[in-house]
């Protein structure tokens, strides 16, 4: 655009000078929409002769990488509950008074460790009463075998009647029936006497007492509890669904009387986040699944060599269930989750974005496994994805495993 002006020469500085006096007084209105007019052509002329639009904003730069195929074993948890693999509340076979507690609360105790002593003095004296009577029994049967053997010969000779050998040898019969009684209630009395010491069954952890000295006892007191801790027991669930696809190998033929062979082994994640260094295994299932839940019991066991493992600790077991074969992987930060549907930042060969819905299977540590939508190799944008939209041009740049972290 071009402006020219053309100067013209008007009248004498004299006359110019008399018409602006003459026309001073009507003059002070009528400047200002001159003076708007010319500033608006200097305004034109300054718009007219402005510089050039800029060059356009480079792509932004974005860190992608290739989405990833391989077998990949996934891994299931469930929380857990352990408990002693063999458990017994321990309970004295005879009433008495508690004179004596012999073992240290929560501490390791063998097999037939005694535990808690009865008064012994009662049963005592009712051992001494009976083998009193057990004599009283043996002898009257020596007594009652003499006869026998006395009257027998005279009854041959018929020198005593047949009547009163048959009488001799009830006697002995009988007798020697009583020396038996007599020998099962000095059995009997030696039993209960032992009964006053009560005794661990098996070799675990001993709980705290439940009585005190000096408390009367009878065999429904529980004086304390008793649990074998190594191996220890692990208690958890399992959905109906995964039971099926497990259920050919927990319920595997089993190479000794505890675990199917090809049961998958566990590992056990403690309270605090720890995975207890022992793997454990899997023993058997429950009998049936619980209605209200759609689960099914697993029991399994732990190695507890240190007795560190507790009865009633929680934790989480995990196994490797399955094995999804040819997966397609990707970091789980490159998914974007947008109202229930998951997206993924596709950059193409022309360095073009194309957003996609996909299908997401299950996660595996850092990364996700992609059921659907996307392609072995295809560029994922994995840093910068607010950045784009749906068309849009990128500057891609391959994340490497430094610089993401994975």
């Amino acid at each position: 655009m071009s402006l020219h002006f053309t100067v013209s020469v008007g009248p004498s500085f004299h006359h110019r000078q008399h018409l602006r006096n003459s026309r001073s007084a009507h003059s002070t209105g009528a400047s200002t929409p001159l003076l708007v007019s010319v500033l608006s052509a200097v305004a034109i002329l300054a718009g007219c002769g402005g510089r050039a639009a800029g060059p356009p904003m480079a792509p932004p730069e974005v860190k992608v990488i290739p989405v990833a195929q391989r077998d990949v074993p996934i891994v299931s948890e469930w929380v857990a509950t352990l408990d002693g693999y063999v458990n017994a509340q321990i309970q004295p076979q005879v009433t008495g008074y508690i004179v004596k507690q012999t073992y240290k609360e929560g501490s390791p105790v063998p097999k037939g460790d005694v535990l808690f002593e009865i008064d012994p003095r009662p049963f005592q004296a009712l051992l001494d009463q009976a083998k009193a009577q057990l004599a009283q029994a043996v002898a009257q049967m020596g007594k009652t075998q003499l006869d026998v053997d006395r009257d027998t010969p005279l009854a041959k000779e018929r020198a005593i009647a047949q009547s009163q050998l048959d009488n001799d040898v009830q006697a002995n019969l009988a007798a020697k029936a009583a020396v038996q009684s007599s020998e099962a209630q000095v059995e009997q009395a030696q039993l209960n006497l032992g009964f006053t010491h009560v005794t661990s069954l098996f070799d675990g952890i001993a709980g705290i007492a439940q009585v005190q000295l000096g408390n009367l006892v009878n065999p429904s007191t529980v004086l304390t509890s008793v649990s074998q801790v190594n191996p220890i027991k692990a208690y958890f669930p399992i959905s109906e669904q995964e039971y099926l696809r497990l259920a050919d190998r927990i319920n595997a033929p089993q190479d000794h009387v505890d675990a199917p062979k090809d049961a998958p082994p566990l590992e056990l994640i403690l309270a605090d986040g720890t995975i207890y260094p022992s793997r454990g295994r899997v023993l058997y299932t429950d009998r049936q699944v619980d209605i209200t839940t759609g689960t099914i019991r697993v029991v399994s066991a732990f190695p507890n060599p240190k007795n560190f493992l507790r009865p009633g600790q929680f934790g989480r077991v995990r196994a490797s269930t399955y094995t999804r074969t040819a997966a397609l992987l990707v970091p789980q930060r490159a998914v974007i989750e947008l109202q229930g549907s998951f997206q993924l930042a596709v950059v193409g060969a022309d360095n073009k974005v194309s957003v996609r819905i996909v299908k997401v299977g299950e996660r595996v540590g850092t990364e996700w496994i992609i059921d659907n939508g996307v392609k072995p190799g295809e560029m994922v944008i994995v840093e910068g994805v607010q950045k784009v939209r749906d068309g849009s041009a990128v500057n891609p740049k391959l994340l490497t495993a430094t610089a993401g972290g994975d």
